[in-house]
């Protein structure tokens, strides 16, 4: 019977690294995506990612277990995107809407301009939002969470 999230949790908080192991293996992949499509930069994506398991590791003690630990991480991603967003907003060579994209390597040339064409509509319009407006798009459009899970 697999281990639920609640008792990696609990061992985490008895400071088990394996169980740490076992979170980061479960929910790496969900968090790069939510911070991929937030930042829009693969590096910037893994840093999140990174971020978000040492907020988590720093804070686990003041974690509920009454909550899912999911969306608890999620949310640490999402806070750390939209942190790492703004910040560089505020650096001078930053300039807004500057975001590096993600570009496919090598792709066919038959493909290029039509996959070029419509991946750029939606990061337009991502874009032209804010840091919030942005996450919680993502959150609900790209990654199917509630108006409740958002708000939260």
């Amino acid at each position: 019977m697999p281990i639920t999230d609640q008792a990696l949790v609990t061992s985490l908080q008895a400071s088990s690294a394996e169980a740490f192991r076992t979170l980061v293996d479960r929910h790496g992949r969900m968090l790069y995506r939510v911070a991929f499509r937030i930042t829009g930069s693969q590096q910037d994506a893994k840093d999140v990612v990174q971020e978000t398991f040492l907020r988590a590791h720093r804070e686990v003690r003041r974690f509920e277990l009454r909550s899912s630990v999911g969306t608890w991480l999620y949310r640490i991603a999402a806070n750390t995107a939209v942190d790492l967003l703004r910040a560089r907003r505020r650096e001078a060579d930053w300039p807004e809407g500057q975001e590096t994209k993600l570009t496919a390597p090598d792709p066919r040339s038959d493909r290029q301009a039509e996959s070029s064409e419509i991946q750029s509509r939606p990061d337009r319009a991502l874009d032209d939002l804010s840091a919030q407006e942005r996450t919680a798009f993502v959150l609900r459009h790209y990654e199917g969470r509630s108006p409740e899970e958002i708000a939260g």
